[in-house]
């Protein structure tokens, strides 16, 4: 199986879902010290603005587009059904969508409002961030389904090394662009580490029940 048990998947559920509610509580109570640390990283990155990093920027958050993250995921989900590996191609469905539905229910719950410069094409709130939560899920899947798939060693290194490195400036970008604050890309990747380990055990629990279903029997799991 792609996603083996793991007693210690537990462990990084809680440690990761107990950050995220702690940085939640501090931004719903308005925690002046978190609100100036957040002010200081922000500041960090927002100071030298130059036109090419306002250019790079702007391509790299329009990349890691939430709704691009969904349509990366269905690509990789047709294309995984077609080369025979239906229930790990529904996983990956399963993981995007069921992330989302989390990710927007912390969001409504904790209504941060996204920082005062922000560009009109950002709405909705700010807590956490939906792009670096989609595609750290989408990276994740790429990670755990893909990647094994290839059986160049070289070629597994670059790939994982281009999307770690995109993840890193797709999560600067959104504070350069003064879509979030800095702890927002935090809770994201969090959140969406906390979810991932709830999906890989649905994925151990099901994967054996699914396959026996007619329609993914043949599937490699």
């Amino acid at each position: 199986m792609f996603i083996e048990q793991d007693k210690d998947r537990i462990k990084r559920f809680l440690w990761s879902g107990v950050f995220v509610i702690i940085l939640a509580c501090l931004v719903m109570f308005n925690s002046v010290v978190f609100q100036l640390c957040d002010s200081l990283i922000q500041g960090f990155f927002t100071t030298t603005q130059t036109n090419f990093r306002d250019k790079l920027m702007t391509i790299v958050t329009f990349l890691g587009e939430p709704k691009l993250a969904i349509v990366y995921t269905f690509i990789i989900a047709f294309l995984l059904w077609g080369f025979k590996y239906k229930i790990p191609a529904l996983w990956a469905l399963g993981t995007i969508v069921g992330g989302d539905i989390v990710a927007y229910i912390l969001k409504a719950i904790v209504k941060r409002a996204r920082p005062v410069q922000h560009l009109k094409g950002d709405d909705g709130y700010s807590f956490p961030s939906g792009h670096v939560f989609g595609m750290f899920l989408v990276i994740a899947i790429i990670f755990i389904i893909v990647v094994p798939l290839i059986q160049s060693s070289l070629r597994r290194f670059i790939l994982e090394a281009i999307l770690v490195i995109f993840l890193i400036l797709l999560a600067i970008s959104r504070v350069y662009l003064f879509a979030h604050y800095p702890s927002d890309t935090i809770a994201a990747v969090l959140l969406a580490y906390a979810w991932l380990q709830v999906s890989e055990w649905l994925y151990v629990w099901l994967a054996p029940i699914l396959k026996q279903w007619k329609f993914v029997s043949n599937s490699e799991i």
